[in-house]
């Protein structure tokens, strides 16, 4: 069973706790850059582990030292608390 879309008023509430999220559409959108193209690597690698940890995996887009990340839960068909909880995980390694 797919777990249940969130409503507008608790995106909003759950986005405080990630401040450097932006909601876009159906999902949260961040976008870090690292000192370096290996550093970025790294930071991916990282963050790997807690998506398989999760089972839910962000897209990824990576270009040099700049990692783009989105995050929403296909199977609901939008923004649900693995979005948010995924978020927290993925700040905790910047």
């Amino acid at each position: 069973m797919a777990p249940e879309l969130l409503s507008e008023e608790e995106i909003e509430e759950r986005l405080e706790e990630i401040e450097d999220w932006e909601w876009v559409d159906d999902s949260i959108e961040r976008s870090i850059e690292f000192e370096s193209f290996m550093d970025a690597i790294d930071f991916i690698n990282r963050i790997a582990n807690h998506a398989e940890e999760a089972d839910h995996h962000p897209e990824i887009f990576n270009v040099y030292n700049t990692v783009e990340l989105s995050l929403t839960t296909h199977d609901s068909g939008g923004l649900t608390h693995k979005d948010f909880d995924l978020a927290a995980k993925i700040d905790l390694e910047v």
